[in-house]
């Protein structure tokens, strides 16, 4: 499959005789190992070490909307009646709805359980409001109107231009579903899509040899900018939040998993090397063409692989709707703010709605638990101020959170739509079928 060379470099097998240091799997985790020891020894260094960061994320980000949109185009040409990409879509969005739901509760229940903003006394009125405002700002732009029309680019090729991901996806269908109406006439420019395909995968390829550099840099930075230290006053809340989403991801995401016949520890150690990169630059976007190439190794339709995926990244959020619910209700918590259950499940309605107005939006959690907080007026935006310190910390288990949750859902919809290879699954998720070097 084309989607293999995408990470083909990145999860090689790892083979007798030959050293581990040139898997990038190893070296993407000693460098997040560096990263930590710079930022914390030389929190000065750590910082500057910012562009290596920024730089990789950007150089992935610059690849993603033509794997997005070869990929979609690709897999909709090839279905054999377009009634199945309406049946695709249905099923993607009511899985994404169930799960999303899911984890604004299992947030909103761990948040009363275990209460980690009580105690803390915190007067709304003290709170720095202007520390949030850029925040805020760009929460009150995120209508659902507004979020509509922004999927419609202002030319066919302006969305491949900005890169904008449901712009891409949009612009992708309907090509797709054209190339497919035309038929054999179009078989020409099917192969040109084919062939751009190929060679965007192996671009992917070469990029994803910076990982290391990459991963380093972010977390270099980090750790020298914030420091391990200012998670001790709110260490609860990031311990809950992590131990909230780890139980997520292993019970109910675990439970989906074994439904649907496969393991979700095994899904996770065959992600293993995506997600450690995914931890070193808290973006999920960073192995988006990865896991595209991965999931159609394992036995997923390129289909529906090609339209589960990058819909889901900005539909299928469960990592930032346990982050909304669990720290609207600290930030209520701490400043003494008693939430009926009325008020709590007008909360959740609210976040189910904002977190899809804001998707694709950059620092979607933050921003949506301000969209959030400013239409559910018990619970002060200024709030906000209180977690802005530990919010990078946060946003990269959002982002592991997310992408698990991602994977587990194209798997699924895959098995519904009779499009997985489960045999092949299971080989590919027991080692059995391992994944060569291109």
């Amino acid at each position: 499959m084309t989607g293999e060379v995408a990470m083909a470099d990145l999860d090689a097998p790892v083979t007798a005789g030959q050293p581990l240091w040139r898997h990038i799997y190893i070296q993407v985790l000693v460098a997040i190992l560096l990263g930590v020891i710079v930022g914390e020894l030389w929190p000065a260094f750590g910082v500057a070490l910012k562009p290596f960061g920024d730089g990789f994320v950007k150089l992935v980000r610059m690849i993603i909307a033509p794997v997005i949109f070869l990929t979609i185009v690709s897999g909709i040409a090839h279905l054999r009646h377009l009634g199945e990409l309406g049946r695709i879509v249905l099923k993607a969005f009511a899985y994404f709805l169930t799960m999303s739901t899911f984890a604004l509760i299992l947030g909103l229940v761990v948040a009363n359980v275990v209460q980690p903003g009580a105690g803390m006394h915190i007067d709304p009125a003290t709170l720095d409001s202007a520390k949030i405002a850029d925040y805020a700002s760009k929460a009150h732009d995120q209508s659902v109107v507004g979020f509509i029309l922004a999927i419609i680019p202002q030319t066919l090729l302006g969305a491949l231009a900005e890169g904008e991901i449901l712009q891409v996806l949009f612009v992708a269908i309907l090509v797709g579903i054209a190339i497919a109406l035309v038929g054999d006439r179009a078989a020409p420019v099917l192969a040109v899509v084919e062939s751009g395909e190929a060679i965007v995968f192996r671009l992917v390829a070469i990029l994803m040899k910076a990982a290391p550099i990459g991963a380093f840099g972010a977390m270099a930075f980090t750790i020298g900018q914030y420091g391990i230290g200012v998670l001790a006053s709110l260490a609860g809340l990031v311990a809950t939040f992590y131990l909230t989403s780890l139980l997520f991801v292993l019970v109910v995401l675990g439970l989906v998993a074994r439904l649907a016949g496969f393991s979700i520890i095994r899904l996770i150690r065959y992600l293993a090397p995506e997600l450690l990169l995914v931890l070193g630059t808290s973006s999920s976007e960073a192995a988006l063409p990865s896991l595209i190439g991965k999931l159609e190794h394992a036995g997923c339709a390129r289909p529906v692989v090609g339209l589960v995926v990058p819909t889901g990244y900005s539909f299928n959020l469960d990592g930032t709707n346990i982050y909304m619910t669990l720290a609207a209700l600290f930030i209520a918590q701490a400043c003494g703010i008693h939430l009926s259950l009325g008020q709590q499940l007008l909360l959740l309605g609210v976040a189910m709605l904002s977190s899809k107005g804001a998707a694709g939006v950059t620092g979607a959690g933050f921003i949506t638990l301000a969209a959030t907080l400013s239409i559910v007026p018990s619970v002060p935006v200024a709030g906000m101020a209180l977690i802005l310190g530990i919010d990078r910390f946060m946003s990269e288990c959002r982002s592991l959170t997310n992408f698990v949750g991602n994977a587990v859902a194209t798997i699924v919809v895959a098995r519904w739509e009779g499009e997985l290879d489960r045999d092949q699954l299971a080989r590919t998720l027991s080692g059995r079928l391992p994944v060569l070097r291109a």
